[in-house]
């Protein structure tokens, strides 16, 4: 049940908020989410304390039943997941549109319980039901403002998602007409066999063209930054935060443990290196705070797609790391871009201004995430790109190495530009200051501790990482 538990907590409140209203509604989310991250954590305790947990539905043997299965690695992310539902829940809370619609908490509950199910997804056709699931979840959320932008990107996200989806369902049904076999485990051992591997590497660059769509991948990105915006801060740190990480988690659990994809390494590579300056780039240009963090998340998702493609343990480490911190940085700056609006009535960095002597708490903790971002040490960005950056140089990739320290500069110049004139510079009208609760600090001071916490003390998670085994199969 410990392994089941965080998918159908979520779950459950998803279905009981369509239902309820008012105090109760937010009283009942706030509690699951916080048992939710408790339950999480029981999960990470009893993966390092007894070894992976599998949990087979029906009793069907492997392969053929459906199967949950969960290591080190998706015991952190799933703790990641519900942190940042439950700060998410907090601001959802006090936001004025948001804090009394039942829908937006059941369609946010659904986005976190299949986000657990892809993390925990063992095979194909599983992990293809949950994506589904995440895209129905995050078209609810984007379409309940019913304005002009809200539509608009809803048909964004879904026709990108769509074509991903139909890529991706065409890819499982090929490899199971070629293999007879969707479960990881299975199709770990056939990618290894003369007789199937060639079939399995031919569908699974598929089944790559759609992660990569879902990742947000140069130039399939554009999607991205163009749908974001439409959702309120607090939905934006979740789906802002997740979203992307959780795709890019499939796809180091695919390449690292299940297909050989070796024949894809170099072009991911490369397509990691323009999605970086694609991204950052981007966010050089654009003064909207909502499309810059959107960019950078393309920027981010490159570096991510950089430590896959060097496809090595100290490399898959690294981009584990980077993924953890991406997570707690990125829901951490959407929230702070949301109560930028609160204070100074805009998003737009032009129309804002005078914020540190009005928020000096939330200009320190801007600074700390902005810093982190940027991977400045000793914060926890820091380490991530240290990891990618040094196996670079170990496999000789310079020019790889070069595109990454080129994006961190150029991450410093759209980070200090959010500085200097958001945060610096006077006002150029009158602040709107609404007041802030207390609760909306507490939660983002947590956060911003736990990236502080992963810089400083780098090594028990590195360590813990170290010991996945980044083959086909490999578990913690």
């Amino acid at each position: 049940m410990s392994l089941l538990m965080p998918f159908l907590l979520p779950i459950a409140t998803s279905l009981l908020s369509v239902f309820i209203k008012g105090r109760l509604l937010i009283g009942i989310n706030l509690i699951s989410s916080f048992t939710l991250l408790a339950l999480a954590l029981q999960l990470l305790f009893e993966v390092v304390s007894s070894g992976p947990k599998s949990l087979i539905f029906g009793n069907w043997p492997v392969p053929y039943g459906i199967e949950f299965y969960a290591d080190g690695l998706s015991a952190l992310l799933i703790i990641l997941i519900a942190l940042v539902s439950a700060v998410v829940m907090v601001f959802m809370v006090h936001w004025e549109r948001t804090s009394d619609k039942s829908a937006y908490f059941a369609l946010a509950q659904c986005l976190v319980a299949s986000a657990i199910a892809v993390s925990l997804a063992a095979d194909l056709f599983n992990l293809y039901v949950w994506f589904e699931l995440m895209l129905i979840a995050v078209l609810g959320l984007m379409v309940l403002g019913k304005g002009r932008q809200q539509t608009e990107a809803a048909l964004k996200y879904f026709a990108v998602s769509m074509l991903g989806t139909l890529i991706m369902l065409s890819a499982i049904g090929m490899i199971h007409g070629a293999v007879g076999h969707l479960n990881f485990s299975a199709l770990a051992e056939l990618a290894a066999s003369e007789d199937t591997g060639h079939y399995l590497t031919l569908y699974g660059g598929m089944l790559l063209l759609a992660l990569l769509l879902k990742i947000g991948a140069f130039p399939l990105f554009a999607w991205l930054p163009a749908a974001y915006h439409a959702l309120p801060a607090p939905l934006l740190a979740l789906v802002g935060g997740l979203l992307t990480k959780i795709s890019v988690y499939v796809l180091m659990r695919i390449s690292g443990q299940v297909l050989d994809y070796q024949l894809y390494h170099e072009a991911i590579g490369w397509l990691a290196v323009i999605t970086m300056l694609s991204g950052v780039l981007g966010a050089a240009y654009h003064w909207d705070l909502r499309r810059i963090l959107s960019f950078h998340i393309v920027s981010q998702v490159g570096f991510l797609l950089l430590g896959v493609a060097l496809a090595s343990p100290a490399g898959m480490t690294g981009t584990a790391f980077f993924l953890f911190h991406n997570i707690l940085v990125k829901a951490n700056l959407f929230l702070i871009a949301g109560l930028i609006w609160m204070t100074a009535g805009h998003y737009d960095l032009r129309k804002i201004g005078g914020l540190y002597p009005a928020r000096p708490l939330l200009s320190v903790i801007f600074l700390l995430s902005a810093l982190s971002l940027v991977g400045v040490p000793p914060t926890s960005g820091f380490w991530g790109k240290l990891l990618i950056i040094m196996e670079t140089f170990t496999q000789e990739k310079y020019l790889w190495a070069a595109a990454a320290l080129i994006t961190s500069m150029l991450t410093l110049y759209s980070m200090s530009k959010i500085w200097l004139e958001g945060f610096w510079k006077p006002h150029p009208g009158q602040l709107v200051s609404l007041v802030i609760p207390k609760s909306t600090y507490m939660v983002m001071l947590i956060m911003s501790v736990l990236i502080l916490m992963m810089g400083l003390m780098p090594g028990p998670l590195i360590d813990l990482l170290q010991l996945q085994q980044w083959q086909q199969g490999g578990a913690l």
